[in-house]
């Protein structure tokens, strides 16, 4: 079951939501869902996404570094003198 509900658009918006659908050949209501979707699955539950969210993908991509300069004191030694 499909429920049905109304949404506001300003004209502009309305303008790229139509051009949108007819570039992929899909209706208007298929392309909300799934935008909405993704919008949804992208965001964390807890709110705006952290820095971490947003570059994890960096994280320990560089060879030769330590794994976690934090978390080892050595490496902290003269930081912020």
């Amino acid at each position: 079951m499909v429920n049905t509900i109304s949404l506001k658009l300003p004209d502009w918006l309305l303008d790229r939501l139509e051009a949108a659908a007819r570039e992929r050949g899909t209706t208007k209501s298929s392309l909300v869902r799934e935008c909405l979707e993704q919008s949804l699955d992208a965001r964390p539950a807890r709110g705006k996404p952290t820095c971490y969210d947003l570059a994890s993908d960096l994280a320990g991509s560089l060879k030769g570094l330590p794994r976690d300069l934090a978390s080892n004191p050595k490496y902290m030694d003269g930081f912020g003198r």
